[in-house]
């Protein structure tokens, strides 16, 4: 028995677990979600700190000690925010994110307002990728209508319209035949109806 065996050096690394993209959005999206958390409560802890401070006069920051239990999201708030995450594409993923960390350095939230702050940033984008959605599918539409209009063009086109001479009888002819016709500026031109 060789120790290659014992060790299994030889064998082939085993691949990642195939996952949808899906999944793999969703994941990112709500590790990030939990990072800002844990980041908002080290702040929220600081911040607390330095008030105490200004307020005793005194530093205890050594003699405090932290509870081991952190602010955690409730579960049907969680799968809520999983399934708002499901939502978005994967190209999206990456400005979804920078967004969030862009409002959480602007806002600075307390713990309990990340969640909210994050759901936020996911309507905007879901909104986001509808509107583009909804847009591609006009364009498709008005493509589809313009190819067969094209085809109406070139009929009606075929006919000409003389706009000067015309049987019709139209209201403004009767009106316009008790007036005096009025003389135009000199750099207008005159149209006389020919009869």
């Amino acid at each position: 028995m060789s120790l290659a065996s014992w060790f299994r050096w030889n064998e082939p690394p085993n691949r990642i677990s195939q996952r949808s993209p899906t999944e793999m959005v969703v994941e990112t999206l709500m590790m990030e979600l939990n990072w800002q958390t844990k980041q908002a409560e080290k702040q929220q802890r600081e911040r607390e700190n330095e008030y105490r401070k200004i307020k005793t006069g005194v530093d205890y920051g050594w003699l405090v000690s932290y509870p081991k239990q952190s602010y955690d999201i409730s579960p049907g708030e969680r799968l809520q925010l999983e399934d708002m995450c499901t939502k978005i594409h994967p190209s999206y993923c990456g400005p979804v994110i920078l967004r969030f960390r862009q409002l959480i350095a602007e806002y600075e939230p307390e713990v309990q307002e990340v969640s909210r702050l994050f759901r936020s940033v996911l309507q905007e984008a879901v909104d986001k990728i509808k509107e583009e959605e909804d847009a591609k599918k006009l364009a498709r539409q008005w493509n589809t209508k313009n190819k067969t209009s094209l085809s109406l063009t070139t009929f009606k086109s075929r006919s000409r319209i003389s706009p000067f001479i015309s049987d019709i009888k139209t209201i403004s002819e009767d009106v316009e035949k008790g007036t005096q016709p009025t003389r135009r500026v000199w750099s207008m031109p005159e149209f006389k109806n020919a009869k």
